[in-house]
């Protein structure tokens, strides 16, 4: 059993100056490498429908692609500055549930928190875009070592998908919004573990069951807040495909771990945790803050010490998450190690949600538009 420090780098998930210590240095690099040892499989038996909901699953992706350059309203105007005067309008009235007293932030103005939310639309959009291409990277490798017919043939159809997620959150930043960021360094080193692993079901579980996961709820979340028609139709479509993406996950894993012992289950458990912390870490946006000149860890550490129950968009990002780990048999394997973390974050109420592979087709969009039509 592996300790806290040995999966997350340190011995409290808190510490701020080990979190601030992060940090991408490379901003600038146009190519990243990183290691694959990782086993290509080909697999000589045709026979399709081996595995009927895989294949389903197959036959849905086939009938709902879309295209990004002519199925979105791209002439739709897009004001970046009036967006977030809106939205800051729109909650200014709102009670304060976080105290910035020495940050900085709490001597803003009106001013300045519109610049927080046109900048903090930028760094989520961009870390959107940088997080679709982890995934067209970890399908293509999702393609080359899982052992299943069935399953090639949906990842396949995937790799199309990131592909033109990919697209679609460039060509937004970079006509409509002008504006981006680079990626997390928290981000990148998740997304540097789930390629350098060698095991094809740890690229599974790492993208397909937690950052996949992670971010269906962060596109619903958006896209519930968000009135842009350009934006709201964008995101829609991508959490079509994201739904189907993440029931690949749960689909095929769930096959897979019926087949592992405690100590490997464990190790995907430990995983998970791994995960759901560095994504946590993600989402403090520490390049935002930093570039608005707020004290960074002086504001990191009252964003961390905010109690979990009250930081509802922290517990949002993982209700797609923890049903799904459920449905895995990872929630509670073993003495139930899972739980217990789950809990202690404070999204634990989330496992009783419906998990992906029983939803993924009411989210469809792409056929609600065929159907509509």
């Amino acid at each position: 059993m592996a300790t806290v420090e040995e999966m997350i780098g340190r011995t409290d998930p808190n510490d701020i100056e080990a979190i601030l210590a992060i940090t991408n240095t490379d901003a600038d690099e146009i190519a990243h490498i990183v290691a694959d040892e990782s086993d290509a499989i080909f697999t000589w038996d045709y026979t399709k429908a081996a595995r009927p909901k895989l294949d389903k699953l197959y036959e849905k992706a086939k009938t709902s692609q879309w295209n990004g350059t002519t199925d979105l309203p791209w002439d739709a105007d897009v004001d970046p500055e009036k967006i977030a005067a809106e939205l800051h309008a729109e909650h200014a009235d709102d009670p304060p549930i976080i105290d910035f007293a020495g940050t900085g932030a709490e001597k803003w103005g009106d001013k300045e928190w519109i610049e927080f939310n046109r900048l903090s639309a930028d760094w989520t959009l961009a870390q959107f875009m940088h997080g679709e291409q982890g995934a067209l990277v970890a399908t293509g490798k999702i393609v080359e070592t899982v052992p299943w017919y069935d399953a090639k043939l949906y990842a396949a159809t995937q790799v199309m998908d990131e592909a033109r997620h990919v697209e679609v959150f460039a060509r937004y930043l970079h006509e409509k919004r002008e504006g981006s960021f680079p990626i997390n360094a928290h981000l990148r080193m998740l997304l540097d573990d789930i390629i350098n692993d060698s095991r094809w079901d740890m690229t599974y579980l790492g993208m397909q069951i937690m950052v996949e996961g992670l971010a269906l709820a962060a596109f619903g979340f958006m896209h519930s807040m968000t009135e842009e028609p350009l934006l709201k139709k964008l995101l829609r479509y991508v959490m079509s495909d994201e739904a189907r993406h993440v029931a690949f996950g749960v689909l095929s894993l769930q096959e897979y771990y019926q087949e592992l012992t405690q100590a490997e289950l464990r190790e995907r458990q430990e995983f998970a945790v791994d995960a759901a912390v560095r994504m946590r870490d993600r989402f403090l946006q520490q390049e935002v803050w930093h570039r608005l000149g707020v004290d960074v860890p002086a504001m990191m550490g009252i964003l961390l010490q905010q109690d979990p129950a009250e930081n509802v968009f922290q517990q949002m990002l993982f209700s797609k998450i923890v049903p799904n780990t459920k449905k895995l048999g990872l929630l509670d394997a073993g003495d139930g190690w899972l739980r217990e973390q789950f809990t202690s974050m404070g999204i634990i109420q989330y496992e009783n949600w419906a998990s992906t592979d029983e939803e993924y087709g009411s989210l469809d969009e792409v056929e609600a538009d065929k159907v509509a039509g």
